[in-house]
């Protein structure tokens, strides 16, 4: 039994071929704890340590797909090859012998560095117009073979993940990374059909993607698309300004094959129009939902002060009211809610929201980001 104040983070959920026990998600983390590209029995118990915990949906980690430069650091999962995939098979067996339900986030970085590190893929590079961002040179523009083979290596990730066991794939579309590249005008310079002046001719390559995918899964297992207004090349970006671009935007999406749209923001409470609908109004989770009539997460800088990106610069953050957060899910504004840096600091801590033990709850460190706890 769930204190009464947080009862609507404790419903049981349900779409397709997935049953959940409660509304949280565990928030997709990049850990690079995986030598050579290969989760081993660290990571499997990582994961299984939150299922034990009572995580409703835990989604992993981003896992890249079989391509040369998929990846920007050497110590992120593959989601291709038997040695890889062999550990990946071991991690949703300790998941779900916890009673868990989990789905791999497949990827591809595109021409993306990562910050922490100057390692570079043996392959060079490759993003839609070859930029980076707007004016940015870096790698390779895409061959129509390249997209094609992408699309393909997209499919069998998702295809691997349901022969695994696993129970929802998730495709990132966010954050600058490749698909998020192809979106967004400063980095899709392309003059034929994955390019074009508007954000729904620029979302082509993304739906082209799902349909793989959907087709790889078939029509019962559960396909999520994690997206983004802002990049980690420009924070304040917006893909679109206003309800009609974003409908543009993510109505072919979901008529592609998108169950859930995990949209991406930095403060879950923020308004996505507050021109529109004011302080109190739907968040980027809200109006994907209004606008698609697909299920959604929404996710940012919940339980915790502060917000993530914060957490990379050194700052630690304090136990924060879920108040805000249960009004709007009390309100049917979104379906689910990821959490990120109190699951990644504490396995435990849905247990002490459902109990009510908040004097319990930790506080978070930036520490906890360099150990697979």
């Amino acid at each position: 039994m769930s204190a009464p104040h947080v009862a609507a983070l404790f419903k049981p959920f349900k779409i397709k071929s997935l049953e959940l026990q409660n509304r949280i998600v565990m928030a997709p983390m990049t850990r690079t704890f995986s030598p050579g590209g290969v989760p081993g029995d660290n990571v499997a118990a990582y994961y299984r340590r939150r299922a034990e915990g009572e995580v409703g949906l835990i989604l992993s980690e981003g896992t890249v797909i079989d391509r040369p430069a998929s990846k920007n650091h050497p110590d992120i999962p593959f989601f291709h090859g038997k040695a890889a995939l062999d550990g990946w098979a071991h991690v949703i067996e300790e998941v779900h012998a916890a009673g868990g339900k989990m789905g791999p986030q497949i990827w591809h970085t595109g021409s993306t560095s990562h910050p922490t590190t100057d390692w570079r893929p043996p392959s060079p590079v490759e993003s839609p117009s070859g930029l980076v961002g707007p004016g940015e040179p870096r790698g390779n523009a895409m061959t129509d073979e390249d997209i094609a083979d992408t699309i393909a290596a997209f499919a069998r990730a998702a295809a691997d993940a349901k022969r695994l066991g696993f129970d929802v794939v998730e495709i990132h579309g966010a954050h600058g990374y490749l698909i998020d590249q192809f979106f967004w005008a400063g980095s899709n310079k392309r003059t034929d059909h994955f390019g074009g002046a508007t954000l729904k001719e620029r979302a082509r390559f993304a739906a082209e993607v799902v349909k793989a995918v959907r087709n790889a899964v078939g029509p019962d297992f559960p396909v999520l698309l994690r997206i983004s207004q802002w990049k980690q090349q420009d924070y304040s970006y917006r893909l679109a300004e206003t309800p009609d671009e974003m409908a543009d935007w993510l109505v072919p999406l979901a008529e592609a094959g998108v169950d859930i749209f995990h949209a991406s923001q930095r403060r879950f409470w923020e308004p996505e129009f507050p021109q529109i609908d004011g302080d109190e109004g739907l968040n980027f989770a809200g109006w994907a939902k209004k606008l698609t009539g697909a299920a959604t997460i929404s996710v940012g800088s919940v339980g915790l002060s502060g917000e993530f990106l914060a957490a990379f610069g050194g700052e630690s953050s304090q136990p924060e009211s879920l108040d805000k957060l249960v009004r709007r899910l009390e309100r049917e504004e979104f379906d689910l809610i990821a959490v990120g840096r109190a699951l990644l600091n504490d396995p435990l801590w849905i247990r002490k929201v459902r109990d009510g033990d908040t004097q319990n709850l930790k506080s978070f460190s930036p520490a906890a980001m360099l150990e697979l706890a």
